[in-house]
């Protein structure tokens, strides 16, 4: 059964990820062998429901029509036929090739168009009724890392922004930020890169058990990889090369996701990858080390030294303690009295009075208890963050007769945020002061060095 999971997956991945692709080959490996204990007892904050099912878009679709047992599933809970299974590969595979031909999997642009001819190709082929039932299931077996091993629902926190009391791992998605807690204690935070909103990073809960070293990619036999220069389709691209886009360590964190290294700096806080997290190779190999420690993993520099030495070897590290990874989508986060507004990077309308409410409501205080100008400056913000912002008159000082008369017309509409922006913090006061999400601890920006 596990040989059976094992070469599913290697063969979901390497239809997935691609040109920037999380995928590889693990040829030549030896291990250095710890047997994992079971994982901490989980509080994690529950993925958006419907935010979880408008990830499956068609190329997310493409890459779970690989697995044979999410094809199982299909046909006992939702009799699919085998021929409605062969016309859903097709329409997937080529949305997938139109992407890549267009350039367009790399967008950084939300796609609700790619949502809508998902859900319109699917009801051509198995009918509206069946669509939905399929969307579903997808999106469970996507939120649980496609592991039919591990499918009963973890505990879980009603409580938004929820701070861990044990040892796991709390990548925030919109945020571009991974947190890593010991004990309940924040030891290290990471500046990211995320999934393309085609193939975005899946949301809920995770678990990271080995660290792999040295990890190869061998291309897929694909048009596009006939366009790459020195690719081969099917030919090793070893760890280390310029060409392998893995970098020297990977994380797997569940089907079909990663924490892998090779991003360059300019990668971090925005969309760099296909479905999963990445990090700068300084970044994973410290990455690496402090999940041993968290981990309990008999793991030191040397030895990481050690593993890296050799490229040619691929060396897998079993954690003696398996560590749960919550991917998490929170665009509004209190952190230690000001308010963190994301913008919405995967359109699926979080921005929103009920949701502010419910933050706020979570450390003790109400949007009604805010001063009129913060309100009106919140209330701002969660517009200009979502996907879609809408015209709406800006809150604003009281101006002086001849100002008013001046900005009057400027105020009919929102303030044109910087074209990258992708935050807005407010601070909401000393009566909020070190209550909410924990700020970032030895923040590394993939810079060489930490920030406070």
């Amino acid at each position: 059964m596990k040989m059976k999971v094992r070469t599913s997956l290697a063969t979901l991945l390497v239809i997935i990820f691609g040109l920037a692709a999380c995928v590889q080959n693990n040829s030549n490996t030896s291990s250095s062998t710890v047997q994992p204990s079971a994982s901490p007892t989980v509080t994690v904050q529950p993925a958006n429901e419907t935010g979880s099912q408008s990830q499956v878009t068609l190329p997310v679709l493409d890459a779970l029509l690989a697995n044979d047992a999410f094809i199982s599933e299909l046909k006992t809970k939702l009799q699919i036929t085998d021929d409605q299974i062969n016309a859903l590969k097709a329409a997937a595979s080529s949305e997938v090739n139109r992407l890549r031909s267009e350039n367009a999997e790399q967008t950084v642009a939300v796609s609700t168009d790619g949502r809508t001819r998902t859900t319109d190709q699917l009801s051509q082929i198995i009918g509206e009724n069946k669509t939905k039932e399929l969307i579903r299931l997808a999106s469970d077996f996507w939120a649980r890392g496609a592991n039919a091993e591990d499918s009963t629902p973890q505990p879980q926190s009603a409580k938004p922004n929820a701070v861990p009391t044990d040892t796991r791992i709390v990548v925030n998605i919109p945020a571009y930020r991974m947190d890593l807690f010991k004990d309940g204690s924040l030891v290290k935070s990471y500046k990211i890169g995320i999934g393309y909103p085609e193939f975005p990073l899946p949301q809920g809960q995770r678990k990271a058990q080995t660290i792999i070293f040295n990890p190869t990619w061998t291309p897929p036999d694909s048009p596009w990889v006939a366009k790459m220069k020195d690719i081969t389709p099917g030919e090793k691209v070893e760890a280390g090369s310029k060409l392998n886009p893995l970098g020297p360590i990977k994380i797997p964190i569940g089907l079909p996701s990663l924490i892998h290294g090779g991003k360059a700096p300019s990668k971090l806080g925005t969309f760099a990858s296909h479905g999963c997290v990445g990090l700068t190779t300084p970044q994973v190999k410290d990455f690496a080390l402090q999940l041993g420690q968290i981990s309990e993993t008999q793991l030191t520099p040397e030895a990481i030294n050690a593993h890296l030495k050799d490229p040619t070897q691929t060396q897998v590290v079993k954690l003696k303690n398996q560590v749960p990874v919550d991917l998490r989508y929170e665009t509004i986060v209190l952190e230690d009295g000001k308010l963190h507004i994301y913008k919405d990077v995967y359109d699926e309308n979080t921005n929103t009075e009920e949701n502010l409410r419910a933050v706020l409501e979570a450390n003790g205080t109400r949007l009604d208890d805010l001063q009129e100008q913060q309100r009106a400056e919140v209330l701002a913000a969660l517009n200009q963050m979502s996907a879609h912002p809408k015209a709406m008159p800006l809150p604003s000082p009281s101006p002086s007769p001849s100002a008013e008369a001046k900005g009057r017309k400027q105020r009919q509409t929102s303030r044109k945020l910087p074209k990258n922006q992708k935050e807005i913090v407010i601070d909401l006061g000393t009566s909020l002061t070190g209550k909410g999400y924990p700020a970032p601890v030895n923040f590394d920006e993939g810079t060489g060095r930490s920030v406070r």
